[in-house]
């Protein structure tokens, strides 16, 4: 069995009150144009065009591993030397690209010109050059943008970006109407687990931002209650509200106590009887406690380091710590919105040394002083950490792979422990 994440009126209130160390210095993190890896996967008939440099592409092409012959849903209009000189109209240049794109691309019905560092420095207003194609191609393809750029994003915020740029396009929901939406990308599987588990409560099938096709993202008004998937979404989460949308403030679906919470909450909300709710979530809950408990010997007791990267460092201590046994020895992320993350503080264990931003040296040194037994960190810190002989966890891994709701709980739990099984397998 496990412990209920609802904390009793006298129980500690975890991190809540607890002192955060703001640190504001270098920092290791991949650029916002990394979400256009899962997010060009999840909108089936949308495409992502960057407006950068040959480095945007090479990063492009490294991080999604793109075969020689494979035609995936993004690209790279390339700012050239005369671009950058000013000898060329970059708007010009933009426009032939969409053009050619189009053109070869009929089934495109969704077009996000993405900004990168490059197009930011030459100041080209991506805005406008969309508003303005948008008159040229609509009805045909929509065109909107945001920005990807690494000098203001870390690579979890361009999904933020993304989706809030398609907040104001959503269309009005009826009056009166009322209506779920899951917020953030899941993998296709997830949603539909999801899906069946509302559906078996009674409520009505849940919308989801983004849509799988760019002609069927959900409506919203002041009848949508709406749930984060994800915790780096805040600025999607304000435009929604402004729209007279309802946050459900919740722990995330990370693990069989983290998942149950997320239900609940939507349960709860939309008046579910609590025998329903019991009914439905017992035995899929019971499989991800029994997935847990093949990967508790290797990590209850182990003490672990976040490097602040994916904003997902706090609800992976919490659930890692309460359904895990793991001792969180430092949880960096690199915004901390209160708002969004009092759920998932609330639960962390006290004492639990928190931090937000980045000091990339000092927080190496602290690491070090530390000596956790594992390590989260982006791909820049993992192989220096390693040399020194820590266990290390890519952090990108745990966005890239479905890890939300019960049948993923043991997958989650896994990327976690079997680092720990490598290291012991290396030790002489």
């Amino acid at each position: 069995m496990t412990v209920a994440l609802k904390p009793a009126p006298s129980a500690s209130t975890g991190c809540l009150d607890a002192p955060v160390l703001r640190e504001r210095g270098q920092r290791e993190v991949f650029c916002g144009l990394t979400g256009i890896i899962w997010l060009h996967r999840k909108i089936q008939d949308a495409f992502f065009l960057i407006v950068g440099s040959r480095t945007c592409a090479h990063l492009m092409q490294s991080a999604a591993g793109v075969m020689i012959f494979a035609e995936p849903r993004f690209a790279t209009a390339i700012i050239e030397d005369r671009d950058l000189a000013g000898l060329s109209d970059a708007n010009d240049e933009l426009d032939r690209v969409v053009e050619r794109l189009l053109a070869r691309r009929p089934d495109i019905k969704l077009l996000f010109l993405v900004g990168s560092c490059p197009s930011e420095v030459i100041k080209l207003d991506l805005s406008r050059a969309a508003s303005r194609l948008s008159q040229r191609y609509t009805p045909d393809v929509r065109i909107l943008n945001y920005s990807g750029s690494g000098i203001e994003t870390t690579f979890t915020q361009g999904e933020d970006n993304c989706l809030a740029s398609l907040v104001p396009t959503l269309p009005e929901a009826a009056d009166g109407s009322e209506q779920l939406l899951v917020v953030g990308t899941l993998a296709d599987v997830v949603e539909d687990q999801l899906c069946r588990l509302f559906e078996g409560m009674g409520m009505p099938a849940p919308a989801f931002l983004p849509a799988r096709r760019a002609g069927c993202q959900p409506s919203v008004g002041p009848g949508t209650r709406f749930l984060l998937a994800q915790p780096y979404l805040p600025e999607t989460a304000r435009l929604l509200e402004a729209r007279g949308a309802t946050r459900l403030p919740a722990p995330f679906p990370l693990g069989a106590d983290g998942t149950t919470e997320w239900l609940r909450a939507a349960a709860d909300a939309f008046g579910v009887p609590e025998e329903r709710f019991h009914s439905v979530t017992e035995r899929p809950r019971a499989r991800a406690v029994a997935a847990l408990e093949h990967h508790r010997a290797a990590l209850a007791g182990r003490r672990i380091f976040f490097f602040p990267d994916s904003q997902l460092e706090i609800p992976l201590a919490r659930f890692l710590s309460q359904e895990l046994g793991m001792e969180p020895v430092e949880v960096g992320t690199p915004y901390l919105h209160r708002g969004i993350m009092d759920p998932e503080l609330a639960l962390l264990p006290a004492g639990t040394r928190l931090s937000e931003g980045q000091d990339v040296d000092r927080q190496l040194d602290r690491c070090r002083a530390d000596a956790p037994d594992l390590v989260v960190c982006g791909l820049g810190l993992a192989n220096p950490l390693e040399a020194e002989g820590m266990a290390t966890k890519w952090s990108i891994e745990l966005v890239f792979t479905p890890v939300q709701g019960y049948e993923q709980a043991g997958d989650l739990a896994g990327l976690f422990s079997r680092p720990l099984d490598r290291r012991t397998r290396l030790e002489v």
